[in-house]
Formats: C-alpha cells, sequence, structure tokens
C-alpha cells in the first residue's frame, strides 16, 4: 500500500537531498529553481511523451549548462518539479520516499548538467 506524508515533510526531503548534494555540484547549480507539485499536468506528461498509465517522477525544463552560449542571459530559471503524488504511489514506506526523492532530485539534476536518459542508463543511474 502506498505511503502518504504531508506536503512540508515531504517539501523538506527535497530541501534535504538539495542540501545533501556535494558542495561541488552545489556550486555549479545555475538559474535552476526546485520545486514540488503533487501531479504534473497533461501538458508536462505529453512533452516527454509520458503514455497514459505511466507515472512521471519528476521533470527538468530548461536550458542545460552544456548548451548554454554566451548570449545565455536574462532568461526565467529553469525547473526542476518533483512530483509528490507519483514518488509516494511507487513507494510503500517511508525510507523508500527518502530514497526516491534522493534518486529523483539526482536523476532531474544530471539533466540540469546537461546528461541525458540515455547516458544516465549507460551510467546504470537506472
Amino acid at each position: 500500500m502506498p505511503i502518504s506524508l504531508p506536503p512540508e515533510e515531504f517539501e523538506a526531503l527535497v530541501v534535504q537531498a538539495l542540501d545533501d548534494l556535494p558542495d561541488f555540484f552545489k556550486q555549479k547549480l545555475s538559474n535552476v529553481e526546485v520545486v514540488v507539485a503533487d501531479w504534473p499536468t497533461l501538458a508536462e506528461r505529453r512533452s516527454v511523451g509520458l503514455k497514459p498509465g505511466s507515472l512521471l517522477l519528476g521533470l527538468y525544463q530548461g536550458i542545460p549548462l552544456t548548451r548554454r552560449t554566451g548570449s545565455y542571459n536574462l532568461v526565467l530559471p529553469d525547473k526542476i518539479t518533483i512530483f509528490r503524488g507519483s514518488i509516494q504511489r511507487v513507494c510503500h514506506t517511508h525510507q523508500q520516499i527518502v530514497d526516491q526523492v534522493q534518486h529523483t532530485v539526482k536523476h532531474e539534476l544530471a539533466h540540469h548538467f546537461g546528461i541525458s536518459d540515455d547516458r544516465l542508463r549507460e551510467l546504470g543511474a537506472y
């Protein structure tokens, strides 16, 4: 049976996942905002080609650091969204939620750093 956390407790786990990043990575984050939403919107689901019935745990929207050029300025921050409802649906214990939030935050930050899903698979991050 899936487990549910109050929104504030879930958000604290996301903040902790960011705080737990090595300083090297924290210092390299640039113009990115991390937010929590209950569920992805239809537009967000479509943007990644998600099939009906599939879950989206997190989403990176923006321009990866590796694709930014000298003309990159005066732009809105990249956005990483962590989906509380989706993560809770796949987890059955509090520790599973903690682990999944950690994994999802790191996964979406990898996209911010320009690492593709294919490369993450090669690295064994799935």
